[in-house]
């Protein structure tokens, strides 16, 4: 019997959020300093919900000390720690140094300065609806499913909920504050799952501007 859902989320709901911050990146944390992956996650999560940390923190090292013995392991009522490049005996000893580095980030304030995503994950955790948009809109069948970039957009506007079409305009307005430069734009819509060039004569910077306009119904599409 596998996990039930509500029984996931109390046990390993937040330690899977950390646990998805290293999908294809190094578990590179040494009991000096945090990997690029955890920093992602104490920097996203500080700015969102900050009281995720200390639920992060006590399912860490719930797990670190308490393992799954081999009933619940046979059983399936457990969380599959996912390979992370840890050995099996490496795995108790790295979720606790985990869960050492965000007790510390909490009980010193150590609050990490806003910055752009750094990782895959932070990039989709900071803007989900438009990497919902992006990866499933402008993916490299967009050709195939649309005549062009506009007859996408305006399948997506009249789909879409206005409260998920306002989150995404708000999102897009957010990505366009972080003042990136155009080969910075060129890897965040490409991390969010964008497949297809942007229309000529745009560059990846001006073209998000203009998706926020055309969603808002502010241009004609």
């Amino acid at each position: 019997m596998s996990l039930r859902p509500l029984q996931h989320d109390t046990h390993y709901g937040e330690l899977d959020q950390v646990m998805r911050a290293y999908l294809g990146q190094e578990a590179a944390d040494t009991p000096e300093r945090r990997s690029p992956a955890l920093d992602a996650y104490v920097r996203y999560t500080w700015h969102s919900r900050p009281w995720a940390l200390a639920v992060a923190e006590q399912q860490l090292r719930e797990y670190a000390q308490h393992p799954p013995g081999r009933l619940r392991q046979r059983l399936g009522e457990f969380y599959p720690v996912p390979d992370v490049g840890r050995s099996d005996e490496e795995i108790q000893g790295w979720l606790a140094l985990l869960a050492d580095h965000l007790r510390r980030s909490i009980e010193q304030g150590e609050a990490p300065r806003p910055a752009p995503p750094a990782t895959h994950w932070e990039w989709h955790a900071r803007f989900p609806e438009l990497g919902q948009l992006l990866g499933g809109w402008f993916s490299q069948d967009m050709p195939e499913e649309f005549d062009d970039h506009d007859a996408a957009i305006r399948d997506y506007r009249d789909s879409t909920d206005p409260s998920l079409l306002a989150g995404v305009i708000g999102e897009l307005h957010e990505l366009a504050a972080l003042d990136l430069d155009e080969s910075q734009y060129a890897l965040a819509i490409a991390e969010l799952g964008m497949e297809v060039d942007p229309p000529a004569p745009y560059s990846p910077g001006a073209w998000l501007i203009l998706l926020a306009d055309r969603l808002a119904g502010r241009h004609a599409v």
